[in-house]
């Protein structure tokens, strides 16, 4: 192969895709919100059935609902003609999806669903295919062309249908008003369910609670920095109400300014003010707060009360930054 070729060939690729989805615009109508009202207004489930490419698409666009709360189930075609057809319950809402709507597993399941009396909806990218004339909704997934060399393989029609769906899960989404937290609930995992439910009081509560009385001595600071490790102290009065942090930068911009500190106390060094941030909120926040004002660590509060500190570094070992 000349490999000049190679970057003009992805180039084309694209191009064809991107035709793909675009065309798909004019294919959002009636029978689009028909299907979205069909799902969100079912007491069932959405099963999505498809086979070849068209069931591996099938299964990402189950996934992708089941995160974002429409729940839904996956169902091999060539399996619900052999058995699986048990698992659609009276209430559930079947999709099907096919590019030509006239696989031998599609007139012999669309029929079926149909007895069962259950809403079916067809994602097809052939309006005049068997599928398209035996299901009561029509998503219309038709491209031009495939982005295959010779037009065969399932490439634009397999992205057109993805986008589809994706357009279906983000509707329904609106409609349920679906929002963080419930996107939490269903992404406890990794970096990313992290995000959505990590705390500052539950990232703080593992770091120790460095603090010094404002009457402190500097060597009283530094052996207390020292000993709690975060490079700060907060400053506190007898009540825990914070009126001051020290920092490795304070201490050192104190040696710069005097030759002698052993009259100098907490209070003499301290920066007032220190940017602080409530317990309650999400870690993530955390991380913004951090990049606004171009601090490493924040002191963290709970009803006005000094609770700890929250560092760049736990925020790093946790995977959100």
């Amino acid at each position: 192969m000349n490999t000049d070729k190679i970057i003009p060939l992805a180039l084309r690729t694209i191009e064809l895709e991107t035709n793909a989805i675009s065309g798909l615009k004019l294919f959002i109508n009636a029978g689009f919100v028909q299907a979205v009202k069909a799902v969100a207004n079912s007491k069932g489930r959405l099963i999505v059935s498809g086979i070849g490419k068209s069931a591996i698409i099938a299964q990402k666009i189950v996934a992708t609902l089941n995160s974002t709360g429409t729940p839904s189930v996956f169902m091999h075609a060539a399996d619900a003609i052999h058995g699986d057809l048990g698992m659609i319950q009276t209430d559930d809402v079947v999709m099907v999806i096919s590019k030509s709507g006239n696989s031998p597993e599609i007139k012999v399941l669309a029929p079926l669903v149909k007895n069962f009396g259950n809403t079916l909806i067809g994602m097809v990218g052939n309006t005049e295919s068997f599928l398209a004339g035996n299901c009561d909704i029509v998503l219309n997934t038709t491209v031009e062309q495939e982005a295959c060399p010779i037009n065969l393989a399932p490439t634009s029609s397999t992205t057109a249908q993805m986008v589809m769906g994706d357009a279906l899960a983000v509707c329904l989404m609106e409609l349920k008003e679906f929002n963080s937290s419930d996107f939490a609930k269903y992404h406890p995992g990794g970096a990313l369910g992290k995000k959505l439910y990590l705390r500052v009081e539950e990232m703080a509560a593992q770091n120790a609670k460095p603090k010094v009385l404002p009457t402190a001595t500097i060597k009283e600071v530094i052996i207390e920095m020292t000993a709690k490790r975060l490079g700060a102290a907060v400053v506190v009065n007898e009540k825990e109400n914070i009126v001051g942090i020290i920092t490795d930068g304070d201490l050192r911009r104190m040696l710069e300014k005097t030759n002698s500190f052993e009259k100098l106390h907490a209070s003499d060094i301290m920066s007032s003010h220190p940017k602080t941030i409530d317990a309650d909120l999400l870690a993530v926040y955390a991380m913004e707060e951090m990049r606004r004002h171009d601090v490493s660590q924040l002191v963290v509060t709970n009803n006005g009360v000094y609770a700890g500190i929250i560092h760049l570094h736990d925020l790093v070992k946790e995977g959100i930054i």
